[in-house]
């Protein structure tokens, strides 16, 4: 067996030579040979294309706050692979890490190998039960019908909304893409979701009434009146709080601190105990690095991992609207099997200059392709392919009163952020 942590996790990432393998046989096999560890607490599934992790995140901090202990399980990680593991909000332990890896290597060396995301999962599901949880909320890695987390029978599911992503995988059409995203609704286990598109709704509407299970939707069973600085009012079936604030920034983080209180709705009509000061603390506390993250207010810095079209727009309203300065300059990288033309048309219009960078990923995309496209829309337009000679660029150019904002991948992001918590450069 491996010994040392970088020996496990260079194993690991040697499993992404497998690629994406959509289906639930091989961690069925893992789960199987780990004693159906996922079997031994509660779960919680949040699937959907923008704002998983979010949403996740909310519900792990309030049930926390209401004294549960709670395993996080979210992807990808910014800066070191334990953070996609969590209990109550602290990463796994560098030896709990090795144990997991090692408990699950010993049943794949029997069969074909797991992918790197099925190997993970299963990490997570048991380290859950070896710590005794009493819930377990999980983000979905891609899709939901047949992805690795799919294996658990959740007592409340949540599909935050649907657009166009992934298609070689999921399907072509809304609809396609919502029918994979529906396979996390499962019977005796009530949904919530924010999506708004009409085929996309009368597929998620469909696989309720299908599943026999209570659906309530932001805008119809449950309202939001949103106030100044940030605050609004919840207005469920049976639940009011008025006046809660995320702790995340976006006008988006109240859709998604929503639909974790719908998600807690169904489960307190269901008897969980979940006080309302676990709620109002729980939602102000939240912390989730790497989503709209300011990390230097001078010069002021923000990182957002948005990686997608839907991702793009959001992240172009923020810097129009919830932030002052003279300029903007981006820094920018992809992975090149992200819809990036439309990414890009969203945000080269909102910036003066783009800098076009590329993670150390195998999937990143060629900044020079990135930029060859962006010229034909704005002229200031430059490639450093190396993601801290990139940043150190942009903080030269940047003058008193301007912003610079890291964006494309949270893995731009996750490596942004490593540099410059080494040169030192946070608030």
């Amino acid at each position: 067996m491996i010994s040392s942590i970088d020996d496990h996790l260079s194993a690991l990432y040697r499993l992404r030579r497998f690629g994406i393998k959509l289906g639930l046989g091989p961690i069925s096999r893992l789960m199987r040979g780990l004693g159906n560890p996922q079997d031994h607490y509660s779960c919680i599934h949040v699937a959907g294309t923008n704002g998983k992790g979010s949403i996740a995140a909310f519900i792990s901090s309030i049930l926390d706050r209401a004294g549960y202990t709670v395993g996080l399980y979210t992807s990808p990680h910014l800066i070191r692979f334990n953070e996609r593991i969590r209990i109550n909000g602290q990463p796994i332990s560098d030896k709990d890490v090795a144990d997991a890896a090692d408990a699950v290597q010993r049943i794949y060396t029997q069969g074909e190998p797991p992918t790197f995301f099925e190997c993970a999962t299963a990490m997570a599901l048991y380290h859950f039960a070896l710590e005794k949880v009493d819930w377990a909320v999980l983000e979905t890695g891609m899709g939901g019908r047949f992805d690795a987390t799919n294996l658990v029978h959740p007592e409340v599911s949540i599909i935050s909304n649907i657009s166009m992503e992934h298609t070689e995988y999921l399907g072509n059409t809304l609809a396609e893409i919502a029918k994979e995203k529906a396979g996390v609704i499962k019977s005796g286990a009530g949904v919530v979701t924010a999506t708004r598109q009409k085929s996309a709704v009368q597929v998620i509407e469909r696989t309720a009434a299908e599943k026999d299970v209570t659906l309530h939707r932001i805008g119809k069973e449950i309202k939001i009146r949103k106030e100044e600085d940030g605050f609004f009012t919840y207005l469920g079936t049976k639940y009011r709080w008025p006046r809660v604030k995320p702790g995340l920034s976006g006008n988006h983080q109240i859709t998604n601190a929503a639909l974790a209180l719908g998600a807690l709705e169904l489960l307190m009509e269901k008897g969980l105990g979940v006080p309302d000061e676990a709620i109002y603390t729980g939602l102000a506390t939240t912390n989730w690095p790497g989503r709209l993250e300011v990390v230097s207010k001078d010069p002021f810095i923000l990182l957002d991992g948005a990686h997608n079209p839907s991702a793009a727009k959001t992240l172009k309203e923020f810097l129009q609207n919830g932030i002052a300065s003279h300029r903007l300059i981006l820094v920018v990288g992809i992975l090149r099997d992200k819809a990036w033309k439309p990414m890009l048309r969203t945000l080269v219009s909102a910036a003066d200059r783009i800098i076009f960078t590329r993670p150390e990923y195998e999937r990143a995309a060629d900044p020079h392709a990135l930029a060859a496209f962006a010229r034909s829309i704005k002229e200031d337009v430059d490639v450093i392919p190396n993601i801290p000679d990139a940043i150190s660029l942009a903080l030269e150019k940047a003058g008193s009163g301007d912003a610079v904002c890291i964006t494309g991948s949270l893995y731009t992001v996750g490596e942004a952020k490593a540099y410059l918590d080494r040169a030192g450069i946070s608030c």
